[in-house]
């Protein structure tokens, strides 16, 4: 999942507006508009770095609103890949003292946070890394940052569920309990949408016989213990059924146990939710 350069810009922009206002009066009361500056990039915690197109795209654009030329921004890493040596360097920056000091905060804002859900994504990874289980997002992300955040998860090892309610067909309770149950849902979900990839929420084991029986293509085992998953493997093994995927609180502690259950997929909604922002700063400098 890698976002348009679009909707990078659109992000940007409704950042910058929030922060900006009016302009940076702090800057153009102290800093002389002919100043220019050099600023160092720096991750300064371990973790997967992911946001360098946003922030520089910040600077960019707070450039453009100061009517001050463009900036020079130079990345100094390859992003997505874990980097434990730090304080280390991400990217050198330069251009108009004034727009790197407008555009600091919103770059730092987006790429700290990006980069927070990559991390705690390819901690989940490694979590469960040798088990077979693979880290699903889920839906429950920042309003307007969608697909930069799911984008983060890809970055940190982690595999996109579906972007929105539109691109795939995901029964839960509430849809099942209005039309009559998982198997009815089932089938008036085909006949409407044959195309489209049909995943069921299970509750029981019941539920999962139901959904193998009606063809679903995947099973979300919503909050099951270990033994609850475990039955359901067996079932589905037993019938040569589709994959799980594993719902429900997890947590870096109980990750590798789940996987241990034998299910496929296990979707963790703290990716995008709850990841905290990763340490990164901007430290500027005259240029000579």
């Amino acid at each position: 999942m890698k976002p348009a350069t679009e909707e990078i810009r659109e992000v940007v922009a409704r950042a910058l507006d929030e922060d900006l206002g009016s302009g940076d009066v702090t800057s153009r009361a102290v800093v002389p508009a002919a100043a220019r500056a050099r600023a160092t990039l720096l991750q300064k915690q371990p973790g997967v770095l992911f946001g360098l197109k946003a922030a520089a795209e910040a600077l960019r654009q707070a450039a453009e609103l100061e009517g001050a030329g463009e900036v020079a921004f130079d990345p100094m890493v390859v992003e997505g890949q874990w980097r434990e040596d730090v304080p280390a360097t991400a990217a050198r920056v330069s251009g108009s003292a004034r727009a790197l000091l407008a555009g600091e905060r919103t770059a730092l804002n987006l790429l700290g946070h990006l980069s927070g859900i990559a991390t705690l994504t390819a901690r989940f990874v490694r979590a469960v890394e040798g088990t077979g289980a693979r880290i699903l997002d889920t839906r429950k992300t920042t309003p307007g940052l969608r697909l930069l955040e799911k984008a983060a998860v890809a970055a940190g090892g982690g595999v996109n569920h579906r972007i929105g309610l539109d691109d795939a067909i995901l029964i839960k309770d509430n849809h099942a309990e209005l039309a009559g149950g998982v198997g009815e849902a089932v089938r008036r979900a085909r006949e409407a949408e044959p195309e489209l990839e049909l995943e069921v929420e299970c509750r029981d084991e019941a539920e999962v016989r139901e959904a193998i029986a009606a063809g679903a293509d995947r099973l979300l085992l919503d909050n099951m213990d270990a033994e609850g998953l475990r039955r359901a493997v067996a079932i589905r093994d037993e019938a040569g059924g589709p994959p799980l995927e594993a719902s429900g609180g997890v947590t870096l502690e109980t990750a590798r146990a789940i996987a241990e259950t034998g299910v496929d997929l296990i979707s963790v909604g703290a990716l995008t939710h709850s990841a905290p922002s990763l340490d990164v700063s901007l430290k500027l400098e005259p240029a000579s």
